[in-house]
């Protein structure tokens, strides 16, 4: 019998062993000065793409506003406990009711959390006889969640409908058996690639196979659509997307997240989401700017517009000078080089220190080896001034990286890790 911290010390996992060299600044990093397109880190301005505040809310003087009366209303702790024993408010209702209106729904069901609402509402939608098929690129939210299930559940190749085909196939041999159900699972916009989930093509598939459709819309919600409903209402099947979920976290600048669909169901998950119904009651700050922002959503379709003329032009000024941006049809924008670790290290060193440009630097294991995935955020705060500083900034770093400099550079730290 062995300690059960032994494989801790003996390792530390793919990203953990680079702790030492990364903790503080390509992890964990430390953002100061209020949410903006340019903001200080360790002391130096930076433009900043690695902030989801897609719409530019999170600082907006209207919002801000808002938040500080409601947190001198509420404080941080009303309503106390639980939504189904003390915690539920007239104020609750009133954006459920706005949010199933805006995402053209029955009903919604508001969540503490993002990621912890969509693991409870997969382990509630589903039970042992059931099956699941889900995109093998689902963020860890939706992994999360289908781990809990104890049936039978399939990935499929992302967005690849001859393979999506193939699952509801095997899934309804399956249930045949079982008498189970079939959930399929998709994102509106994947966040890493920036590519929309095929939704409206898995709708289709409804016509031959019985299953139900639920997707994570984190990343459309109030960029995508004529008003901005998302993914769905981009591809127009948002009506034929029986559970919806999206986040506060991006377009809403907040915390929260909410489900929606025919009213029943979202019934059902009120009575039976874990994660709801043994954890304090969202508090009621956070719902008051969750209202003020949703109006801002609805009235103020500028921001949206704006936002879209940063998209097009840092995408569009990417692709002009020969950069691999993948196949993004959103608002993110991957940046797809050829490094190693160590050089994607140094290469986003030079990126900040002598460019002040700071994005996020997504590496294995999150993407295959040998990538460096450069992953930036654009948003109604960005200027073009932003955008032309850092399309300079990138045509300097692919040139060192090409050139050999940042694998000289990087020598050392390759050698500490053992690579």
């Amino acid at each position: 019998m062995r300690d059960l911290f032994d494989k801790i010390y003996k390792d530390k996992g793919p990203l953990g062993k680079w702790a030492e060299q990364a903790e503080g600044y390509f992890v964990f990093p430390k953002l100061e000065g209020p949410i903006s397109n340019r903001m200080r880190f360790q002391g130096q301005e930076v433009i900043t793409w690695s902030i989801n505040d897609y719409l530019g809310l999170a600082n907006h003087p209207e919002v801000r506003k808002v938040d500080a009366e409601a947190a001198a209303e509420y404080g941080s702790a009303y309503p106390m406990g639980a939504r189904m024993m003390s915690g539920h408010t007239d104020l609750h209702e009133k954006l459920q009711e706005e949010l199933a209106s805006f995402v053209n729904k029955q009903a919604a069901y508001l969540l503490n959390f993002g990621y912890q609402g969509m693991v409870s509402t997969i382990d509630a939608l589903v039970s042992k006889s059931d099956v699941i098929v889900y995109d093998v690129d689902a963020h860890a939210c939706i992994i999360d969640g289908v781990r809990l299930h104890l049936g039978q559940r399939f990935t499929y190749k992302h967005n690849d409908l001859e393979s999506i085909e193939k699952n509801l196939q095997r899934a309804t041999k399956i249930c045949e058996q079982t008498g189970g159900g079939i959930l399929l699972i998709s994102e509106g916009v994947f966040g890493m690639r920036g590519e929309q989930g095929k939704l409206k093509e898995i709708v289709e598939l409804k016509k031959k196979y019985n299953f139900r459709f639920f997707v994570d819309d984190a990343h459309g919600f109030g960029t995508l659509g004529a008003t901005g409903a998302g993914a769905g209402e981009e591809q127009g099947v948002q009506d034929d997307i029986d559970v919806y979920f999206a986040t506060f976290a991006k377009s809403l600048a907040s915390t929260g997240a909410f489900i929606a669909g025919d009213k029943e169901i979202m019934d059902y998950l009120k009575y039976n989401l874990r994660s709801q119904m043994f954890a304090k009651s969202l508090q009621s700050q956070l719902v008051v700017g969750a209202l003020k922002r949703l109006e801002m959503l609805r009235t103020m379709p500028e921001l949206k517009a704006k936002l879209w003329e940063n998209v097009n032009a840092l995408q569009s000024g990417l692709k002009q000078r020969g950069f691999d941006i993948g196949t993004t049809q959103s608002c993110v924008t991957p940046v797809y080089l050829q490094g190693s670790i160590p050089e994607a290290m140094a290469l986003v060193k030079d990126l900040r220190v002598n460019h002040s440009v700071f994005c996020s630097i997504v590496v294995y294991p999150v993407i295959p080896k040998g990538l460096i995935l450069l992953r930036m955020i654009p948003t109604a705060t960005h200027t073009m001034e932003d955008i032309e500083e850092t399309l300079i900034a990138f045509s300097v770093i692919r040139d060192r990286l090409e050139n050999g400099t940042y694998k000289k550079l990087s020598a050392a730290v390759a050698a500490s890790v053992g690579e």
